[in-house]
Parts: structure tokens; C-alpha cells; sequence
């Protein structure tokens, strides 16, 4: 596990990593980070209890809003449906007109809320699932643990939260995302699962105005009387990651504003997001968090006001209070997927088509013919009533060619013919080259040289325990087409500046030097000071990139690392985190170098894609090689694979109708030299 640093993984690098943000992003807290927990099949709820806060009527402020007490009715209704005892669900609300029998109800006062949070967690087993809601304003405020790098924290507005107190340096009964951090972290270390829904803004930045009826959940920092925060950005305090299962939707992304509307002529005010949230909660008995999260966004974009919801954690594949994962699906529209080679839809990959966002009966599979960004067009004609699709099998990796195997010494005594009748027949135009050498096959590039970084550099192909060496060779060239073709492709479909010739995203490196300790492991590493990996970097070592949108528009930044043995893996972020940077904002990101490293030249890949009205946010970490793609991953939903319509042979794209229209993407590409220290 992740203890406040990062973790060796494979045999000569990597592993997924912490990154803190300076700002925030919409976020239930910005210290809820990426913990490494794997998803398991998640077993139905022993037992799920829940807190649902909506707060109308501020007892202070002048702030008072329409809907938070009839989404806090609605949220109780629904969780009831959903099989939650009445008597597990608190709600704290401002007057709700009429709560279902038996569900409890008190004043949403600071210490009312924190009362609930500690009684629902002393109550809660491992197993047991926790909802928390919350319907009512935020805000902002000046960090004060050191955890936001100098910017702000963000708060929720309970009834009885006042102005700024420059005496305590806060403002007055607010809940921090600090505190909600520190909760959760409490639940989820024991195994209890978290949701989260936050109905409430969580930035003072972007506003758009709105005519008509509708008012947004969100008090302006000035408005409580906060001052600006000063000093500067300021070193990251870190905090331990949050581990264990949980998941948490947000009604908007950071630059949005999160509004409520009357509902048709019936005068009744509910939050956009609560309306959609609980009427796909309501008709998606078996549907995941993914699937009722791109349901609701569906329903929202319809909406009056630009608002889309956002989701995170290592539970949003999972189903909602169940067992097992289901894949996310995307809407249909004239024969087209409103979704492309940045969310893994390549040409030749099979849709199994539904009527509805999440759950329903399915109508039938069709596959992609062509890809584009964002836009995917199907072959043939679609069944009635066919309005989502969801992948469910990808097109197949092109395999590798390979020069005929070269012998480094011919006379080593080395009896090599399984290794000869495992490899391929050579190819006309060679990607690598097989060398055999110690009893095994090494792989160098098309130059043919051998361990060009140093003893060992070149990958060697190694059975797994009961792998036969044709098994091996199957394995690892499958991994290396896909990298090797997947370098190829971004290299050449990426730019590294925007049109004004400036950078759209910053890197900065620090390196701590690390030294390996008794077992295998890694000791502590040093103080960091700035450093190009190129130059070399050694066993143990941790690299920390600090990442910067110095673009005007929001950017979706991904890290990925491309190993010496072709393989590429996901850094950050995982577990399905939060991964949009907004203008200005930054992130920190960390990856260690083994302790069983051996020399080789690498690489780090920072992708980045601007946010668009057309989609969601885009994870790239689903570029990853398959046998490393995150642990949370479905066997039977395997991660799409991103531009894998662009890795193919240039004939293959042509008889497949493809498109070869470059994606909006930027890409960072830095070497880094792996040099063990022998002594």
C-alpha cells in the first residue's frame, strides 16, 4: 500500500504515485487521493446507513435557498427504495416537508452534522457501506493545514455557519473538506465503503450567468467576509492517502456553478443535480456508479445551465449497493456514438447497445467503423429503441515483427531451440530484434545492439512460473506491440505548445535519491532538489513532477511511463481520481524507481487533452499495457484502449474506414536514464 509515498512496482521502474493539488478541482476534499486499494467484487452491504444534509434556511447568513429540504426528502425517499432501512437514514434539514415513516430528522447545525458523522462511523462494520449527502452552499477559505499548498480549502455550509472570524482564521461552524478527509479516512482504513453526494459548488471560479428562474449553491469567499489567501503558494504538507472503497459524484466540475430550479408548475425547487441523480438511482436497480453518473450527465446536459457532474474512486466501476462492475455506456445519436478514441472506442471494437443509460435488457452488439476524437460511426443498421452503448471487446492488437534471432555468442553452450520454435518467422520490415544470449532472448531495437544502457538494458523474455518459453514470447511481444505502437502514435499526433506558442502544461522534477535496504525494499529518501532524469537516475530514487495548466482552458492530465521491456503502466491518476486541471492549477506526482532495477533508458509520458462540451473527463491511464492496467478493472471489461485505431499498419487503417483526424492532445515526453549503482 501507498504510505504517504510512492511504491516500487515493476522490474525497472514504476508505480502508481500520490499527487497533491495547490488548488481545488471540485473535489469532495483534495486530500482524498489516490489510494492504491484494488477494487474486489464488492459483497452486498451488510448493512447501509446514511446522513443526508440539506440545508434551506440559514440561521445566520442571508443566504437561505429553495431546494436543499426537498432534496433531502427526495435523497431519503430514494435511498428507501434502494432497500436502506428507514430507521439507518439521519437526515439533517432545514424543515423537510415530508419525510418518509420513520426516518429521523434534526437541524443541520455544525454540531449536528459532526454528531452524525461520529455515531454513523461507531455504528459502521467493515463491510457495511455509508452514505453521505449533502445538499446546500459552499465556499471557499485560506488553507489552514498546509495540505492545499498555500490556496484554499473548501467548505460546506451547515445552517448555522457565520463570516470569516479572523480570531480562529476560519469561517464560523463551516465543515472543511479537511474534516470530511479525516472521517472518511476512518471508515474506509476499516473497510467500510463510502459515497459520496455533494450537491453544492465547490469553486469561485467560471461563473456563467443564468436568465430566468434559478439560483446557484454557492457563496462568493468576499460575501463571508474572507480574506484573500496570502504568502503564496507554499510546500505541500502530505497527507496520507485515502484506502479502502469509495466513491464520491460531484454536481459540478470546478468551474461551474451547481443550480436549483422549480420543478415544472409545481412551484416545488430541487437541485439539478438531486433531480437527475435520484430518478436514475430510482429506474437503475443493477446499473454502477459509472453507468449513474453518464445517466444523470445525460439528463443534465438538457438542463438550462451548463453543469456536469463529475465522479471519483476506486468504487465507480462497481455496482450501486452490490456486487460486481459494469462498464460505462455512451449515447447514440443517427448512427453515431457520442464517443471516440479518447474514451477507447477504436474501429473494429464490438458496442453492445441498451435503451437506457444504466441497467435494462441488452439489444444487440454492432461494431465501430470508424473513429474520431470524440465521435465514433457503426457498421450496419441498429435495433429499435437503441439509445446507449457499451463496449464490450476491443479490436485486436496487431502483432510485432521481428528480424530473424542473431546468436551474441554462439558458443556459450546454451541449448536454444525452444526458444527458436517459440519465436515468429521474421517479418520484412523488423520492429526488433531477438538476440539470444545467457539462455534466453533478449530484444533490442532495429539497430540490433545489445544492451546499449548497460548490462541488462535490453529487455530479456523470462517464463512466468509454469510458462512455456512459446507462452513467454506470446506475452511479451503482445506488450511490446502495444507500447512500441502506442510511443509511435502519440509522438506523432501529439504537440507540446498551444497556437499561441505557449505551454499548455509545466513540468518541474524533483528528485530524492533513495538507497535499498535490507529485503529488497527501498529506505528512506532524501531531501529532493531539482533534477533532469535523463542524466540518471538510480535505484530507489523517487521522481516528483509538478504539473502546471499554463493554458487558458481546463486541461485532462494523465502520467504514464513507458518501461525499457516496452511496457507502459498508469501513474497517475488511479482509482478513477479527479484528474482535470483547471487554469493555473497545479498537481504533484510522485513514482520510485525499484530497488531491483537494472540500467535502461525510460520514459514519462504527461498527456494532455483540453476539456470539451462534447464529453467528460479524459483518463488516459487507460493506454496502460494490458497486463498492467489498474487492479480495479473488470475481467470482463477489460480498459479500453485509447488510439489503438491509430496503432494500426496503415493498409489495416485504410480497408477499416479510419480516420485519421489528430486528437487534441498535448504530450510531454521525458527520458529517463536508469543507472543502478553496482558495487
Amino acid at each position: 500500500m501507498l504510505t504517504g509515498k510512492p511504491q516500487p512496482a515493476s522490474q525497472a521502474c514504476l508505480t502508481t504515485a500520490l499527487g497533491y493539488r495547490d488548488a481545488m478541482t471540485g473535489n469532495f476534499t483534495n486530500a482524498l487521493l489516490l489510494g492504491c486499494t484494488a477494487l474486489w467484487a464488492a459483497p452486498v452491504a451488510a448493512e447501509t446507513r446514511a446522513i443526508v444534509i440539506g440545508v434551506s434556511d440559514y440561521l445566520v447568513l442571508d443566504a437561505d435557498l429553495k431546494g436543499p429540504s426537498h432534496d433531502a426528502q427526495l435523497m431519503a425517499e430514494t435511498l428507501l427504495g434502494r432497500g436502506v432501512a428507514a430507521g439507518a437514514i439521519r437526515v439533517l434539514a432545514s424543515d423537510p416537508p415530508d419525510l418518509p415513516e420513520g426516518v429521523t430528522n434534526t437541524v443541520p447545525t455544525k454540531a449536528a452534522i459532526t454528531a452524525a458523522m461520529v455515531a454513523v462511523a461507531a455504528e459502521s462494520e467493515p463491510g457495511d457501506t455509508v452514505v453521505f449527502y449533502f445538499s446546500g452552499h459552499g465556499s471557499q477559505a485560506p488553507d489552514a493545514s498546509g495540505d492545499e499548498g498555500g490556496g484554499y480549502d473548501e467548505i460546506l455550509l451547515p445552517a448555522d455557519a457565520a463570516g470569516w472570524k479572523g480570531a480562529i482564521g476560519a469561517v464560523e461552524n463551516a465543515l472543511l473538506d479537511d474534516e470530511l478527509y479525516a472521517w472518511a479516512q476512518e471508515l474506509t482504513g476499516r473497510g467500510v465503503q463510502l459515497v459520496g453526494l455533494i450537491d453544492a459548488c465547490h469553486s469561485a471560479t467560471g461563473f456563467r450567468a443564468l436568465g430566468g428562474e434559478g439560483q446557484a449553491k454557492t457563496l462568493e469567499p468576499e460575501v463571508l467576509g474572507i480574506p484573500e489567501a496570502s504568502g503564496g503558494p507554499s510546500e505541500v504538507v502530505p497527507v496520507a492517502p485515502l484506502q479502502g472503497d469509495y466513491v464520491f459524484l460531484y454536481s459540478s466540475q470546478s468551474d461551474e456553478r451547481s443550480f436549483e430550479y422549480p420543478l415544472g408548475e409545481t412551484g416545488i425547487w430541487h437541485g439539478e443535480f438531486t433531480l437527475r441523480l435520484a430518478d436514475v438511482l430510482s429506474t437503475a436497480p443493477e446499473a454502477s456508479w459509472a453507468q449513474v453518473l453518464a445517466a444523470t450527465t445525460e439528463a443534465m446536459a438538457q438542463g438550462p445551465a451548463r453543469q456536469m457532474p463529475e465522479g471519483e474512486g476506486p468504487l465507480l466501476e462497481a455496482q450501486v449497493f452490490g456486487a460486481g462492475a459494469a462498464a460505462g455506456r455512451y449515447r447514440l445519436q443517427e448512427g453515431r456514438v457520442a464517443a471516440g478514441l479518447l474514451q477507447g472506442l477504436e474501429p473494429g471494437a464490438e458496442l453492445t447497445l441498451y435503451a437506457e443509460g444504466a441497467g435494462g435488457e441488452a439489444l444487440g452488439t454492432v461494431t465501430v467503423a470508424e473513429a474520431e476524437a470524440r465521435v465514433s460511426r457503426l457498421e450496419g443498421d441498429l435495433p429499435a429503441g437503441a439509445a446507449w452503448a457499451e463496449r464490450t471487446a476491443a479490436a485486436p492488437v496487431q502483432p510485432l515483427a521481428l528480424a530473424a534471432p542473431v546468436f551474441a555468442n554462439p558458443l556459450d553452450g546454451f541449448d536454444y531451440t525452444p526458444w527458436i520454435d517459440a519465436l515468429p518467422g521474421p517479418g520484412a520490415k523488423p520492429d526488433l530484434v531477438p538476440i539470444l544470449t545467457e539462455g534466453t532472448v533478449a530484444l533490442a531495437d532495429a539497430s540490433g545492439v545489445l544492451d546499449p544502457e548497460g548490462p541488462g538494458s535490453s529487455p530479456r523474455i523470462q517464463p512466468e512460473p509454469g510458462e512455456s518459453p512459446a507462452e513467454a514470447v506470446t506475452r511479451v511481444l503482445e506488450a511490446a506491440a502495444h507500447g512500441l505502437r502506442l510511443r509511435q502514435t502519440l509522438s506523432g499526433a501529439a504537440a507540446g505548445r498551444a497556437l499561441t506558442g505557449g505551454a499548455v502544461v509545466e513540468m518541474a522534477v524533483e528528485r530524492r535519491a533513495g538507497a535499498p535496504a535490507e529485503g529488497g525494499a527501498c529506505g528512506t529518501a532524501a531531501p529532493g532538489a531539482a533534477a533532469d532524469p535523463a542524466k540518471g537516475v538510480g535505484a530507489c530514487d523517487e521522481l516528483w513532477l509538478t504539473l502546471t495548466n499554463r493554458s487558458g482552458k481546463a486541461q485532462d492530465v494523465s502520467v504514464l511511463y513507458f518501461a525499457s521491456d516496452f511496457t507502459v503502466a498508469p501513474i497517475w491518476p488511479v482509482q478513477n481520481m479527479i484528474n482535470r486541471l483547471a487554469p493555473g492549477e497545479s498537481v504533484t506526482v510522485g513514482l520510485q524507481i525499484a530497488a531491483s532495477a537494472s540500467a535502461g533508458l525510460e520514459e514519462i509520458w504527461v498527456l494532455a487533452v483540453p476539456e470539451s462540451d462534447q464529453g467528460g473527463r479524459v483518463d488516459l491511464t487507460r493506454l496502460a499495457s494490458p497486463e498492467l492496467t489498474r487492479a480495479f478493472a473488470s475481467a470482463s471489461d477489460p480498459m479500453s484502449l485509447w488510439l489503438e485505431g491509430r496503432m494500426l499498419p496503415p493498409d489495416e487503417t485504410k480497408t477499416r474506414g479510419f480516420s485519421r483526424k489528430p486528437a487534441p492532445l498535448t504530450m510531454i515526453r521525458q527520458l529517463v536514464r536508469v543507472t543502478p549503482i553496482t558495487e
